[in-house]
């Protein structure tokens, strides 16, 4: 048997009600007496501590993939900004003019191709495998 017990609700909580009813295909009853019997459970708490963790160790892990992508791009920056000095020979005066203008057509081009890669969805920083980078890390320390 069943009790009947008339509660009044916010417009737009009763909106969020009626639509969660709908999706799921259950009574705004059967809604309201789960969220209650959940508020009332002795294990709300552990459960809500529970999806805290799940969310935290989500945050760490994206943390650990941003140090990494930063750290690789810092160390690719470097490394091509080393190379580059240590190969290009100076330029004379009447060559700078026209070496400049290259190098605005080779920028040009290079802004091209990275706007199709990241249209494609594909990322340099992700072709580099995971235990490459952790071997690397692990030997530096």
């Amino acid at each position: 048997m069943r009790d009947r017990m008339n509660v009044y609700f916010p417009p737009e909580l009763l909106k969020q009600i009626s639509d969660l009813a709908d999706r799921k295909k259950l009574s705004r009853s059967a809604i309201v007496e789960a969220a209650v019997a959940s508020f009332l459970s002795p294990d709300g708490p552990d459960r809500q501590e529970a999806a805290f963790t799940r969310r935290l160790d989500r945050l760490s892990r994206q943390m650990q993939r941003l140090e990494r992508d930063i750290g690789l791009t810092a160390e690719t920056l470097a490394l091509f900004i080393r190379f580059w000095l240590t190969i290009t020979p100076p330029l004379p005066n009447e060559a700078q003019a026209a070496a400049q203008l290259k190098g605005r057509e080779r920028f040009e081009g290079f802004v091209e191709a990275l706007g199709r890669r990241l249209q494609k969805g594909q990322s340099f920083l992700r072709e580099i495998p995971e235990d490459i980078v952790r071997q690397e890390t692990d030997s530096q320390t």
